[in-house]
């Protein structure tokens, strides 16, 4: 009997291994982290490191690479906290000598601390400040090589027989961001290179031979303001400097995944704002197939490049599209993995691996393993899950036609879930109005994969800014509506619009602005009249005077000022008192201050506003406006409040502080 398939898990309790098709049995042995032979479930060594919160393989295994904190010791210099040990069966390693660690390094960020190995664990590489330091695997003491470009960032080696290295430099300077590929140990000339702007970050990713190599650029910010999370481009360059290009998508939008198919002909992007859109396309950049569009952000090929995986993850409905490439990319089946945060496949290609983790989902922690053809096979609910994934084997065997017509028999774990699942007596759907129920959905308001049209950015980060990038407004649109020009838009607010058409509420607040645009008109006649006659002509009392025409007053009292600073003022009647006196309360008149029976005259005013007396006396005849225009307010039946009411009350000290200036009743 072949051995099983299985994948390890990690909890908050301790890690494990399940056996999976057809035993689905877990492994004993595992409550503490060691190193083991998962086949036969005994340990293989023991690792004296504390406080571990990263671990990785070498290719073959031959060699683990942990990483701590970072810390210092008691002179206050830097722990070497990333280490490499050799793995060999034997006794527990009690002590870090010489035979059991490897290397020791300075690793203070958690972002690729890892050593990138070549496919034969010959050689390994990290990067350093403006460089890539190579060491050989076994000896790790000395930098056997160094590649040095300024800028250097990230770099990522090629998993084919070919050794090679891409290299990324962000923009710089003004510089263009590079992405140069070298052959190992040949570091004098890049034998492919690609330059280009809009790329803070990069991910590099080689096909299955180390061919081909695809670009992934990202800004953190993106200019034209389509996206809160940077603009992103897609380029691919051959690794013999035969061919390289940008990506071109026929979607606007931000690009969501890529992955490279194992034959290493052809890879799939998925991209564009939702509903997205998947296009597989060969290595010369052209694409070979378009798959439905739908709300998806992931695409994963199986071990062998005969299925796809197309699904939505995140903020997404969960749901996992299986294609078989080899017969003409037909459609197998739809899978529901709601909250789920890993999917793999397994190495025999034949299932499915989804998961929900921590900390992510805090609830509903577990594994689900689907066949091919959407059925579960195998359920486990765990506290606090915090990783599970796949053991590693190897996918030289194809898969069979039979090994797939038929759905094997699930786990009981599975049936037991499947019944607890409620079934929901009628698809839900999105929430309608009652009034909208029983009617067919609008087109303005479906999704592009439903018949609707497609989504168009505006470059507005925020849809409650009515400003364009120009400082222009922009017009208000209103899905579903009828679209109007400019053009038409202004002719019809010309003609005033259809009354008949009109709101009542509508109709009413347009007879408010036309009575208030009349008013305005009046007034501004009023003033401009009272201005030709000049500032110096007295004005009789009128009986009924309006508290409101302080507006057009205003006007009256600027001209007047501007003319008094160019002219001389008279004596007997200054400018400044001939304004006082057109502002008086009806049966109010100026009195001159005497002195022994003759009148004293007031002295000349100044350009600025006149003398403090009649400054006062403005500000007094003010008040008593405002308070004639509260008594006009509550005589009309308006509601007045306690303020206004004790400034109501003061009018009586108001009228005899003006008397006591020389005023009369």
């Amino acid at each position: 009997m072949a051995a099983p398939t299985q994948l390890a898990y990690r909890t908050s309790k301790g890690i494990g291994i399940i056996d999976a098709s057809p035993i689905y049995q877990p492994m004993p042995g595992f409550e503490r982290v060691t190193v083991i032979d998962a086949s036969a479930g005994h340990v293989i060594s023991t690792l004296p490191a504390q406080n571990v919160f990263e671990l990785g393989f070498s290719p073959y295994g031959t060699f683990i690479i942990t990483w701590q904190r970072p810390s210092k010791d008691d002179k206050g210099d830097a722990v070497r906290n990333l280490k490499v040990w050799r793995v060999a069966e034997g006794a527990p390693i009690a002590v870090e000598d010489e035979r059991s660690v490897v290397g020791r390094f300075v690793q203070k960020s958690a972002t690729g601390w890892n050593l990138q190995y070549t496919h034969d664990e010959r050689f390994c590489a990290r990067v350093v400040t403006n460089e890539v330091q190579f060491y050989e695997s076994r000896n790790l003491a000395t930098v056997w090589k160094k590649l040095r470009v300024e800028g250097v960032t990230d770099f990522a080696i090629s998993p084919g027989k070919n050794h090679a290295i891409a290299i990324f430099v962000p923009e710089r300077k003004g510089l263009p961001a590079a992405v140069k590929v070298f052959t190992v140990p040949d570091f004098d000339a890049p034998i492919s290179q690609k330059s280009f702007f809009k790329g803070d970050k990069v991910q590099l990713k080689w096909n299955k031979d180390g061919t081909d190599l695809i670009v992934l650029a990202q800004t953190e910010v993106d200019k034209s303001g389509k996206s809160y999370y940077g603009e992103t481009t897609l380029y691919l360059l051959c690794a013999n400097g035969g061919f390289d290009s940008r990506i071109h998508l026929d979607k606007d939008g931000p690009i969501h995944d890529v992955s490279w198919s194992p034959t290493s002909k052809e890879f799939g992007v998925v991209y564009g704002y939702m509903p997205a859109k998947t296009t597989l396309f060969n290595t010369r950049a052209n694409p070979t197939h378009t798959f439905p569009l739908g709300p998806r952000n992931t695409i994963l090929f199986s071990p062998h490049g005969r299925f796809v995986l197309i699904a939505g993850f995140g903020n997404l409905a969960g749901q996992m599209d299986i294609y078989d490439l080899e017969r003409d990319h037909t459609k197998i089946c739809t899978i529901e993995a709601s909250n789920a945060s890993v999917c793999e496949w397994s190495p025999d290609g034949k299932y499915i691996l989804t998961a929900t983790t921590s900390p992510r989902l805090r609830v509903d922690n577990g594994v689900r393993i689907w066949h091919v053809r959407g059925g579960l096979m195998y359920n486990e609910d765990v506290q606090e899950l915090y990783h599970v994934t796949w053991k590693p084997r190897a996918t030289t065997q194809r898969l069979l036609e039979d090994d797939l017509d038929s759905t094997p028999t699930p786990h009981a774990s599975a049936l037991r879930y499947l019944d607890k699942v409620k079934t929901p007596s009628k698809p839900a759907g999105a929430y309608r109005p009652p009034g909208a129920r029983g009617q067919v959905t609008p087109l303005a308001f479906r999704r592009e994969d439903e018949g609707g049209a497609a989504y168009v950015s505006d470059g507005s980060l925020s849809q409650g800014i009515n400003i364009s990038s120009f400082g222009k407004a922009r017009r208000r649109e209103v899905p579903g509506a009828e679209t109007v020009t400019e053009n038409e838009g202004a002719a019809a607010l010309a003609a005033g619009g259809d009354d008949k058409n009109r709101s009542k509420a509508a109709a009413k607040n347009k007879k408010k602005r036309e009575a208030k645009k009349a008013k305005d008109g009046a007034e501004k006649a009023d003033g401009s009249a009272a201005m030709a006659e000049g500032a110096a002509v007295e004005t009789a009392p009128t009986p009924n005077r309006n508290p409101e025409r302080r507006v057009g007053k205003g006007h009256e009292r600027n001209w007047s000022r501007s003319k008094a600073a160019n002219q001389p003022m008279s004596h007997s009647m200054p400018q400044d008192r001939a304004q006082v006196e057109q502002e008086l309360p009806p049966g109010q008149t100026l009195r001159t201050p005497t002195t022994n029976g003759t009148a004293k005259p007031m002295p000349e005013a100044p350009a600025s506003g006149g003398t403090p007396h009649e400054k006062k006396v403005r500000a007094l005849l003010k008040k008593l406006r405002a308070i004639d225009d509260l008594k006009m307010r509550r005589a009309g039946g308006e509601k007045l409040e306690g303020t206004q009411i004790k400034k109501m009350n003061t009018e009586g000290a108001i009228r005899k502080e003006l008397d006591d200036l020389g005023w009369n009743e």
